[in-house]
């Protein structure tokens, strides 16, 4: 019976740790958010490249919680506002951040 119970415990031990391993924090992101951040990056990548006017641009795509964040070079101010509104078309982005810079 003893040993039942220690059984159970190391179980319930282990199972509360890998919980809370895969939980998020303000500063981490969860397994399942890092999946979904990951797929809302690529969506906004293929929509960017998609794109006649953006495709030469140099755009980078960053991702947390849902959050957008896009750097890099672009020719002009009409292609960074494409870019956000682009990004922002995409299902799950809550926001979209602008750090881009003209060329």
């Amino acid at each position: 019976m003893k040993r039942t119970s220690i059984y159970t415990t190391i179980i319930l031990i282990t199972m509360m740790a890998l919980f809370l391993g895969c939980a998020s924090t303000s500063k981490q992101a969860g397994t399942g958010e890092y999946v979904d951040d990951t797929v809302i990056t690529a969506k906004i990548k293929a929509a960017i490249l998609g794109d006649a006017t953006l495709k030469s641009a140099e755009i980078n795509v960053e991702t947390f919680k849902g959050v957008v964040q896009l750097s890099g070079f672009v020719n002009s101010q009409a292609d960074i506002n494409k870019a956000v509104e682009v990004a922002s078309a995409i299902t799950g982005v809550k926001s979209v951040t602008n750090s881009m810079r003209l060329k």
